[in-house]
């Protein structure tokens, strides 16, 4: 398991010192402008990625307009689960496809959105249909199609990847979005999805207090995760991917806090 952090696609594919000031070699390179998918771009990517020995283990693929991280908003902007965007943010994802397969990363990732618990609910094929799409497209350009935890619970997602039924199929398992989004705890989830799971991120959070607002993201070890047992069943299973840390605020303290889950990552996996 090698630890890495994510990183986002900037100054026109010049952008790995995120990474180097963390002594790290991997990274998830993320981004919502599709605007930035072009062959000149990957290619820079490609050439910055030879010079600072950076490895990009999967490219985190946005999509245009609203998105609402909460229980409110969530189900109706986010993913591919809205009927008004699901065919515009079809086109994105295959864009962002061209580009994984442009820079050699194995895959791309996304959030689907709030599936629907309810497999008989009129909404739900539509929805399967369209990551279908995309996974059958990224299957064509050689690359896997990775859904990253956080609106569904692990039976839905399972249920998910039976019914797109694409050989390509993955998991980027979040186990802080499990506990913030009240779906499930992310070592029980192992049992479900474990077989699926490509990467992780390392964040952490804790439980919602109330049925309107999600839970609230800490500092990796200060949540609900558990990392030492979580890792320790990451290798029963057999999972050696990648840790990519995450931490969602900015500045100095978010430096802070990814050079400490370095560390602690570093002292987690020497015990397991």
């Amino acid at each position: 398991m090698e630890i890495g952090v994510i990183n986002s696609l900037t100054n026109g594919g010049r952008c790995f010192d995120h990474v180097a000031q963390f002594g790290l070699k991997v990274c998830q390179l993320a981004c919502w402008d599709t605007s930035l998918a072009t062959r000149e771009v990957a290619q820079v990517v490609v050439e910055e990625s030879v010079k600072t020995g950076v490895r990009v283990c999967a490219v985190w693929a946005g999509w245009s307009g609203p998105a609402e991280w909460n229980f409110t908003r969530g189900p109706i902007t986010l993913g591919l689960v809205p009927r008004e965007y699901r065919a515009q943010r079809v086109e994105e994802l295959k864009r962002w496809a061209d580009f994984a397969s442009w820079i050699g990363a194995p895959a791309i990732i996304t959030h689907c959105g709030f599936i629907p618990e309810n497999m008989t609910d009129p909404e739900y094929q539509p929805v399967v249909d369209a990551i279908r799409e995309v996974a059958q497209y990224c299957q064509q350009r050689g690359i896997g199609f990775w859904f990253e935890t956080g609106q569904e619970t692990p039976v839905v997602l399972l249920r998910t990847i039976q019914r797109v039924g694409t050989d390509n199929l993955g998991i980027n398992l979040d186990p802080a979005n499990l506990i913030l989004y009240g779906k499930g705890n992310p070592i029980d989830a192992l049992d479900v999805i474990g077989r699926w799971v490509r990467n992780v991120h390392v964040k952490d959070g804790l439980y919602p207090t109330d049925g309107d607002h999600l839970g609230y993201e800490v500092p990796v070890g200060q949540g609900k995760v558990r990392f030492p047992e979580f890792l320790q069943r990451l290798k029963e299973i057999g999972f050696d991917g990648e840790l990519i840390i995450e931490r969602e605020i900015s500045g100095e303290q978010q430096i802070r806090d990814i050079r400490q889950a370095v560390s602690d990552l570093q002292r987690w996996l020497a015990e397991v």
